[in-house]
């Protein structure tokens, strides 16, 4: 499979996740209880927002650019479901009634 084909396959979106994941990794490393003082600035906090919301986007794009679902969000079994399966193995051509009256 080419890198065109699988999004998740390029080097462009390897590149997105390790960024995403260093940054999420700061923020967890910086975090502080409330209450105190956040050693970032507030403008360096706004800037990851920005780059994490700006990888967000481009993964999406990626995936649909390859066709592939922009939700990759995991999807719990107790979540509400968005679509209704219809079984057809019921489903036929209508019987014709004789009326031999």
């Amino acid at each position: 499979m080419s890198d065109d084909a699988d999004p998740t396959r390029s080097v462009e979106f390897r590149v997105l996740q390790a960024m995403k994941r260093v940054l999420t990794d700061v923020i967890k490393d910086t975090t502080t209880p409330p209450g105190m003082k956040h050693p970032l600035s507030d403008a360096t906090i706004e800037n990851i927002r920005q780059c994490l919301k700006l990888i967000s986007a481009r993964e999406g794009e990626l995936a649909e650019a390859a066709g592939k679902p922009r939700s990759l969000r995991p999807h719990y079994a107790d979540e509400p479901q968005t679509s209704t399966v219809v079984s057809i193995k019921n489903i036929g051509r209508p019987t014709k009634k004789n009326d031999d009256g």
